[in-house]
């Protein structure tokens, strides 16, 4: 079993210190030990264009506040915030172990509607962390639209690339059927666990969030969903449930095969 914990909160607009304190005190309310604790994307600020007012270097306040809760849960902490190197603003996601490794996804496909494509800079590696006997892929929202990127390919019935998929983001209610739809998708298409983090309530710039974080099972049947309210839900996922589904319905054996061009 995997404790995967989803972590849908009302973020405050700008404020890292408040967003962390408020995130730290519900990482620590936790009723029973986890896994995994995920977290939105910007989780320290909201889904910002403001990136030279608020993005910070890597090994800061943020990836040690990061190194500090994996920690002491002992859980892989992740979601993403923004971030600046070498001249460069990212919406980088950080998979923080509670040993100090980490690793880093670059958030590829940016939203050009909001015009975050003009001002970060896209991601090109898509990464599958191993944890707990898991192979994990985590993505942050827009990704979410774009099949080919959360591909779960494979050649034969044992040799998947990842088991769960994961996606932190600020996806905004006028579009929330969209993500409910999507969400789905990517679990039956994949054969796959999927967990969508988003976050509720209103940001600065007046967009309304309805949540809808989820945890999806490799059928595409919604095993948790959450609308409006802020949460911490845990959820266990089995791997045994997972591998005897996709064995006894090997879609992928009949998948079209390709090679993706960056």
């Amino acid at each position: 079993m995997l404790n995967v914990t989803l972590l849908q909160a009302s973020l405050y607009w700008h404020d890292p210190v408040a967003n962390r304190a408020m995130l730290e005190e519900r990482i620590f309310s936790l009723p029973e030990p986890t896994d995994l604790i995920v977290l939105p994307e910007m989780f320290t600020t909201g889904f910002t264009m403001n990136a030279s007012s608020v993005a910070e270097p890597m090994n800061l306040t943020t990836f040690r506040w990061m190194k500090q809760m994996a920690a002491q849960t002992k859980a892989v902490v992740t979601g993403s915030y923004v971030v600046q190197e070498k001249g460069n603003y990212f919406n980088r996601l950080i998979w923080m172990q509670p040993d100090g490794q980490f690793d880093t996804y670059d958030k590829r496909h940016l939203f050009r509607m909001a015009g975050e494509d003009t001002i970060y800079t896209a991601g090109t590696r898509r990464i599958v962390k191993e944890w707990k006997g898991w192979r994990i892929c985590p993505l942050i929202c827009y990704d979410l639209r774009f099949p080919v990127w959360s591909r779960n390919q494979s050649e034969t019935s044992a040799d998947f690339e990842y088991d769960l998929l994961l996606y932190v983001a600020n996806w905004p209610a006028p579009r929330r059927n969209a993500w409910n739809t999507l969400l789905q998708a990517r679990a039956i298409e994949n054969l796959s666990y999927v967990v969508g983090v988003n976050r509720v309530g209103e940001d600065g710039n007046n967009h309304p969030y309805t949540g809808d974080s989820a945890v999806i099972d490799f059928k595409g049947d919604i095993l948790f969903q959450q609308t409006d309210s802020e949460i911490a839900h845990q959820q266990n996922l089995s791997l045994d449930e997972l591998q005897t589904f996709r064995n006894r319905f090997p879609a992928n054996l009949d998948a079209d095969h390709f090679t993706l061009l960056l």
